[in-house]
């Protein structure tokens, strides 16, 4: 079986074009699924049922996987064998009928206004790395990007005299625009804390350590919790709360969903609508977002 697979990840990278990172999921997933199936005895495409499929499903609960990683590698399965089928390699499907597991939907972590406001005065400090900081919260709240768009960002995708930054990835880009109080923290960390943090080195990275490499997600995890416990936030942030907080407080505020979705990066609509439950949660949300988060 393992031809079968490595035959779907060439596929994968010559038709579909997929990523580095999606063939290396897919490989990982069918392979473990190869190394399930082995040990039940079934080495051959014709062999694999529906009830053996489900059996691997059972036994990724019982190994205490998580729903989200299950219906992940289900996904590959179902893939995988939709490929097979259509290629004439097996006369049926056996994964056409399988269904993931019920994935329980965590509620996100919405901060108040007043939480952010106190979040972002916290690095207050005219340290290179305060001033780093500061810049990187500011940034995070103001856009709504994730964090891997944070650190990935280069010096040429932030336009500072407009107020707009550009997020790519392999397949598009967006441009998001920035307010007021980010200008300035960026402005003065381009101006004073980068050039000290770099030393004289050059770096295409916009955001980087203080030893002058590119900032890691484990870095910048370590800062937003630094902060977020220094500011008495009770809540358990992560930089993720920054974005489920900018979309809240945005849609709370008015904001146009279209206008919305195209900042966060949404690919349907469903994934912004879902923060409208969050937005109506404070009764001053709306006054609250304007008076004190002129950020926008």
């Amino acid at each position: 079986m393992e031809a079968e697979i490595m035959q779907f990840i060439e596929y994968l990278s010559r038709e579909k074009h997929a990523s580095g990172n999606t063939q290396v999921s897919y490989k990982r997933d069918l392979s473990q699924m190869q190394e399930y199936l082995k040990e039940q005895g079934v080495a051959q495409l014709e062999k694999v049922t529906k009830t053996v499929l489900n059996s691997y499903i059972l036994y990724l609960e019982k190994e205490g996987k998580a729903t989200t990683t299950i219906s992940r590698m289900l996904a590959s399965v179902k893939a995988f064998f939709h490929y097979e089928f259509s290629q004439g390699n097996i006369r049926r499907d056996p994964a056409e009928l399988l269904k993931a597991p019920k994935v329980e939907k965590k509620v996100p972590v919405i901060l108040s206004v007043e939480e952010v406001v106190s979040l972002l005065s916290q690095p207050d400090g005219n340290s290179p790395k305060e001033i780093r900081d500061k810049a990187m919260l500011e940034l995070l709240y103001a856009t709504g990007i994730r964090v891997s768009e944070l650190i990935g960002l280069k010096t040429d995708d932030i336009n500072l005299p407009v107020g707009f930054i550009i997020c790519k990835d392999e397949h598009k880009e967006r441009t998001v625009p920035f307010g007021k109080a980010t200008r300035k923290a960026l402005s003065q960390y381009l101006e004073e804390a980068r050039p000290s943090l770099l030393k004289g080195e050059e770096s295409p990275w916009l955001f980087v350590n203080c030893s002058g490499g590119p900032m890691s997600r484990q870095g910048f995890w370590k800062i937003i919790k630094h902060y977020g416990q220094k500011a008495g936030i009770k809540a358990d942030i992560t930089p993720h709360t920054l974005r489920h907080s900018f979309a809240a407080h945005l849609i709370g505020g008015g904001a146009d969903l279209h206008a919305v979705q195209t900042m966060m990066g949404h690919s349907d609509m469903a994934s912004t609508q879902a923060y409208r439950a969050y937005a109506g949660k404070e009764d001053s949300v709306r006054a609250a977002y304007h008076t004190a988060h002129p950020r926008s």
